[in-house]
């Protein structure tokens, strides 16, 4: 038995004295109406009303029945609504800063379309977790590596000018004492200044006999980008993340490398829905399984 269905009739109808006019401002038809009162009388084992040609008058028992019933109701009501506000309420998601702004407005839409209002903050890898810890999201992307990730995104170098290979090796890089030319440089982003991609970087760096200073931790992506663009230095990054720069992209020769994210929720928080419904949308917008372009011509 729908108990709040039937109480819903119940008090509807008693409180217009019709089944008529009560069945109708509970939007049901008086079929349902009479069906439900009648299941309700036959689970107490009492009548609810004396029925009469025009009137639906309350017995005793009726009259005794019926605060209890709208308390149910009302309290069915509230429940309703709260479920509803909290479904509305925005989800607070920290996000990689690497995701474009039309990522985000394609993720921010996307989950409108699954019910689920995204309120986005982005933040560094450090920040994010910051974020959780101090539960001021419900849940972030946190960069981790690639054997604990739900989202991997391959990292390679881009530069200003085609290369001419398929694959930039880093002892290509190595300069003599004496060359006039000044060292190319690796810039390192924000987003991949973490020790799962840092460290094998730089450890490839020192075993190939790269100087110090040509492995460099940008401030920010919008400078290491700028000194791409205007030098023949190199910036670690996505395919996704070359193509908006009009950078070309190449993997890297000696070692694999790639971004790794896992959907972590604050302490009171579940992301599994999240992850269920944007699972897709959230793989675009970190440009996960993004092709990349090999380009042509003879390895390096």
């Amino acid at each position: 038995m729908d108990l709040v269905g039937v109480c819903r009739a119940f008090v509807s109808v008693s409180e217009r004295g019709s089944f008529t006019v009560g069945a109708a401002a509970a939007r049901m038809s008086q079929s349902v109406a009479s069906r439900r009162v009648a299941a309700l009388e036959e689970r107490f084992g009492e009548p609810l009303f004396e029925r009469t040609s025009r009137r639906a008058v309350l017995t005793p028992f009726g009259r005794d029945m019926l605060p209890v019933a709208r308390q149910l109701v009302q309290a069915a009501d509230v429940l309703l609504h709260e479920a509803e506000a909290a479904k509305r309420k925005p989800w607070r998601l920290a996000v990689p800063g690497i995701c474009s702004t039309a990522g985000l407005a394609r993720l921010v839409a996307e989950a409108r379309g699954h019910g689920v209002t995204l309120d986005l903050r982005v933040a560094a890898p450090a920040q994010r977790l910051e974020l959780i810890h101090a539960q001021q999201v419900r849940a972030a992307l946190l960069a981790v590596p690639e054997d604990e990730a739900t989202w991997s995104v391959p990292l390679g170098l881009a530069t200003a000018r085609d290369p001419g290979v398929r694959r930039v090796y880093v002892e290509t890089l190595r300069v003599g004492r004496a060359s006039p030319e000044p060292a190319r440089r690796i810039w390192i982003q924000p987003e991949d200044d973490v020790p799962h991609i840092r460290d094998p970087l730089t450890r490839l760096r020192d075993a190939v006999g790269l100087r110090p200073a040509q492995l460099v931790a940008a401030g920010d992506l919008t400078t290491a980008a700028a000194e791409v663009l205007s030098t023949r230095d190199l910036l670690l990054c996505s395919p996704a993340q070359a193509g908006e720069l009009s950078l070309t992209w190449r993997p890297i020769g000696e070692i694999t490398l790639s971004r790794g994210f896992a959907l972590t929720a604050a302490a009171d928080g579940n992301p599994q829905h999240i992850e269920g419904r944007l699972g897709g949308a959230i793989a675009r917008c970190l440009g996960a399984g993004a092709p990349a372009d090999t380009g042509e011509g003879a390895e390096a």
